[in-house]
């Protein structure tokens, strides 16, 4: 039968078949609150109503600014399911960057957490009067005094909702990101890429859900919708925990302990506290099945001691405009009777692409390398869950002859599996989140003190990578460290200022005159390890 694939679909197989599945999340006060796949689909129909009461229509931006938690998932169905567009807001950045982002996507209605109506309020008041309807999440706040309240907007409505069939290829949410140039990007997602990813994520070599799993993403729900899990469990059935904005090594050890979950995901930084926590207390979490590791490169250290404390470890790689899983790292076939030192090289890998997604990879040349581990290309990829082009920007430079060009360096072996070596531009990505180094370089240019400015990432025990700056001075000016990363701290920020100032009396270039970044990551790659 010729039925349109459209994340409605997936909210009538949670009912229909799941309706006693429960979801269950972290409220901004610490306490768990929970209801059923069949409590939550009426929830979304009276939500779908709020909506339309509101004025939102069909190809309608509605921005989300908010933690992992039960309201936020009922955006992520009734928005898409009434043909509007959900806008995942990321709240960790800057005011004047989620002030660009609103703007950018042209929202014409805002959903926040009462906790984060103040960084809210701050975004709405830079530059010229940016007025759009604000939804109150979990309370008043004096920050949004003219805000409406969610609950006494669904308060009341129908359980039940006549829902339109949409096209499949219409999108039903928008990310974005900075992964490939540093510049922000928007990816609209479409119903149909997101049934699709749900699908193929399930797949048992992918994340492997199970109907009988307890699935905890850890990634926030603003950041490429969660890895997809908040479509995936309710198509599946698995039971969904979200973490609300608690990922304290404590409060993740005490969720998974309390739900009994079987599956996690998260960035390495997220694991590395849960690591440390369960080594000093001397055992693991019985439940705990496996883990989903992505978001950056994981240390063979971390997998080693995850191991060694009972948990399985999957490593992955994926990107917002991939929507966003691409690859996961099990052991082929081929290496079932090799050495355990044959599998650990190769579970520590990104690993193989998962079905709909094609790749290839490219010299400087553009020509394609051998696939045998060792030579070096760009990864290129295309398939039915990756996005075409980026919103309101149609003939960006990445995309070209139907493919899309990731900006990652990487080798893929004689079984397919992918390994990532470097990124071809100069990005730093700390924690799972993507530092632009040329927009903080221009602005150490701005401080007028500061003669030139190189920024690069480096090692880092805890965030895997993270920032530091070389910098040359005007003549006269004092290397004042503190003073410098104090000023910076007024235009980004906070997770995106430099651990270290370092000052030079000359960067060194390039023969065509670029710094060359590459010396200054050799010289100061251990400057954080202590």
């Amino acid at each position: 039968m010729d039925l349109p694939l459209t994340i409605g679909w997936i909210l009538e197989q949670a009912e229909r078949s799941h309706r006693n599945r429960e979801i269950v999340w972290r409220e901004e006060g610490g306490g768990l609150e929970r209801y059923t796949y069949g409590d939550f689909a009426g929830r979304v129909a009276r939500l779908a109503h709020a909506l339309i009461g509101l004025g939102i229509r069909s190809g309608d931006r509605v921005a989300s600014f908010a933690w992992s938690a039960g309201r936020h998932l009922e955006l992520y169905y009734a928005v898409p399911m009434i043909g509007a567009v959900l806008h995942t807001v990321n709240v960790r950045l800057f005011p004047e960057q989620v002030r660009e982002l609103l703007e950018h996507a042209d929202d014409r209605c805002i959903f926040v957490d009462s906790s984060l109506a103040p960084v809210l309020a701050r975004a709405l008041a830079c530059g010229a009067p940016f007025r759009r309807p604000c939804v109150l999440m979990g309370g008043p706040r004096a920050e949004l005094a003219d805000a409406l309240d969610y609950d006494a907007l669904v308060a009341g409505r129908p359980a039940t909702y006549a829902w339109p069939e949409l096209d499949e290829r219409s999108a039903a949410m928008l990310c974005y990101t900075s992964a490939t140039t540093g510049d922000s990007k928007g990816i609209a997602f479409s119903h149909r890429s997101m049934v699709l990813q749900a699908l193929q994520g399930a797949l048992g070599d992918a994340f492997g859900v199970r109907e009988r799993d307890v699935v905890l993403p850890l990634p926030q729900m603003f950041h490429v919708a969660a890895w997809s899990l908040p479509f995936i469990a309710p198509l599946i059935g698995a039971k969904l925990v979200l973490p609300g904005s608690a990922l304290d090594a404590g409060s993740v050890i005490e969720l998974i302990e309390r739900e009994k979950v079987t599956l996690a995901l998260g960035v390495p930084t997220v694991w590395l506290g849960v690591r440390d926590a369960l080594q000093a207390r001397g055992y693991g979490l019985p439940t705990l099945e496996r883990i989903i590791v992505g978001g950056s490169a994981m240390p063979p250290r971390l997998f080693d001691d995850l191991q060694a404390l009972g948990i399985s470890v999957v490593h992955s790689w994926g990107m917002t405009e991939i929507s966003p899983s691409g690859t996961f790292s099990r052991i082929p076939s081929v290496l079932a009777d090799e050495s355990s030192a044959a599998k650990r090289a190769a579970r520590l890998k990104q690993g193989a692409f998962v079905p709909l997604v094609a790749w290839k990879i490219r010299d400087e040349e553009g020509r394609e390398v051998a696939c045998d581990g060792r030579a070096r290309g760009q990864l290129w990829v295309r398939g039915h869950t990756v996005t075409g082009r980026y919103y309101r920007d149609p003939s960006h430079s990445a995309f070209k002859d139907g493919w899309l060009a990731t900006g990652d360096v990487c080798t893929i072996d004689e079984h397919g599996c992918m390994e990532i070596v470097d990124r071809e531009k100069d990005l730093i990505k700390s924690g799972g989140e993507w530092i632009a180094s040329v927009a903080l370089e221009n602005m150490l240019m701005g401080h007028s003190a500061v003669k030139e400015a190189a920024v690069v990432g480096v090692a880092h025990p805890k965030w895997m990578e993270r920032p530091i700056a070389c910098v040359v001075l005007h003549t006269g000016h004092d290397r004042d460290e503190d003073a410098l990363r104090a000023w910076l701290a007024q235009y980004v920020a906070k997770w995106q200022i430099p651990d270290r100032i370092v000052f030079l009396d000359t960067i060194p270039r390039t023969g065509v005159g670029k710094f060359l970044k590459r010396e200054l990551r050799e010289r100061y790659g251990g400057i954080l390890l202590g």
